[in-house]
């Protein structure tokens, strides 16, 4: 057996000199629930320095963990407490924004309009302007083609009556008579134009 071992069995095992023996050889003390003189009082000497070893080096590290704790435990509080602040900040924020998103799109739908009417009413003062235009320009144009027009009819009317006049009266007219015939239809074709 070690060393440790023995001084295991000597410390559990009590040796027959320390207790009194019955008559049926078992080991008896002086009670029967507390130990012996000698062992409470180096049992609590023990108990005792450890204890205050304990108080001394592990309470110091133990209040301080608590403190840690509570500190942690506070700042936690704290960030929630901020947090929560924030949200409610936010949410205000939002349902402010909300709002100022329906007067936005009320605003953004009048000027819409306004834009439209605008558009609309400029569409259609370009359009009677051009029509205007168009009107004047088909007017010049059809004076224009009735003056061409009715240059071209007196040259042909002239070509067809030199033409008929030459067919028909060649031979009792001489050429002075035809001629005069010839301005005098002129003029008068003009005269009615």
């Amino acid at each position: 057996m070690s060393v440790l071992g023995s001084a295991l069995g000597s410390l559990i095992i009590r040796p027959m000199s320390e207790c009194g023996v019955d008559d049926k050889g078992e080991c008896v003390t002086h009670h029967s629930l507390l130990p012996e003189t000698s062992e409470i009082i180096w049992g609590g000497l023990a108990s005792l320095i450890i204890f205050g070893l304990v108080y001394w080096k592990g309470w110091p590290a133990a209040k301080k963990a608590f403190k840690a704790r509570t500190a942690r435990v506070q700042k936690e509080l704290d960030d929630a407490a901020a947090d929560s602040k924030a949200a409610s900040c936010e949410a205000f924020q939002i349902r402010q924004a909300k709002g100022d998103i329906d007067a936005e799109r009320e605003r953004l739908l009048a000027e819409a309009d306004e834009h439209a009417a605008a558009l609309l009413a400029d569409g259609r003062t370009r359009l009677q302007a051009e029509l205007v235009e168009m009107e004047a320009k088909a007017q010049s144009d059809i004076a224009a083609s009735n003056a061409r027009v009715h240059d071209e009819l007196r040259a042909e009317i002239a070509r067809l009556s030199t033409a008929a006049v030459d067919h028909v009266v060649t031979g009792s007219l001489d050429s002075s008579t035809q001629q005069q015939l010839i301005e005098s239809f002129i003029t008068t074709v003009g005269a009615s134009a």
